[in-house]
């Protein structure tokens, strides 16, 4: 279904003139994307959940729900349906807050970011994830186990790893770091309690 969401919002962009491969970030933001002055000063804080249903193009958006399709896939059977709903929305959400509150755009004398994507709801996932499979509760072989959690575990590190890397380069499409740290960090946060009830 979050997949679907994603993809019905993307091909709504697609279908009203947005550019597939390449959108204006007055097209994201008119489409619901985070902006630090619209979120602050505007008052428009539902930017902080619409954002994570707007990509920056095809390349962006299959990218993004290839990754949110496996790491579903896992966590389903852990969270159930409601749970990686939940998860999804409220990691997100704290990636977006994060993101918004280090680059405010016009309060703080800068123009800020334009921020879109699910990959803080994805990093918040990939967050819960991590702490989950190191439950010994769970039915699975421990080596089995071992090799789910570091393969979640390496996908995090090489996102970070590729994030920061798009500061020293001149790509026009900068990767927000800081949505991806914030769902991150509350993703790791929401797993604790939850090892016990698995």
């Amino acid at each position: 279904i979050l997949v679907g969401i994603n993809c019905l919002v993307y091909l709504g962009m697609v279908l009203s003139g947005v550019s597939w491969l390449s959108p204006t970030a007055d097209q994201l933001i008119h489409w619901g994307a985070d902006y630090g002055p619209f979120v602050l000063v505007g008052g428009e804080w539902w930017r902080l959940i619409t954002a994570m249903f707007v990509h920056v193009g095809i390349i962006h958006l299959a990218t993004n729900m290839w990754c949110l399709w496996n790491l579903g896939l896992l966590g389903e059977p852990l969270l159930g349906p409601l749970g990686v709903f939940a998860v999804y929305l409220l990691t997100g959400l704290a990636g977006n807050l994060l993101s918004t509150a280090l680059h405010p755009g016009v309060l703080s004398g800068s123009v800020g970011i334009v921020g879109a994507g699910a990959s803080g709801a994805i990093f918040g996932l990939a967050g819960v994830l991590i702490v989950l499979l190191k439950s010994p509760l769970l039915p699975i072989p421990p080596m089995e186990l071992r090799k789910l959690r570091r393969s979640v575990i390496n996908f995090a590190l090489l996102n970070f790893v590729l994030g920061a890397g798009t500061l020293f380069t001149h790509f026009a499409l900068q990767i927000d770091n800081m949505a991806h740290l914030g769902g991150f960090a509350v993703g790791l946060a929401f797993g604790l309690p939850m090892v016990p009830r698995i």
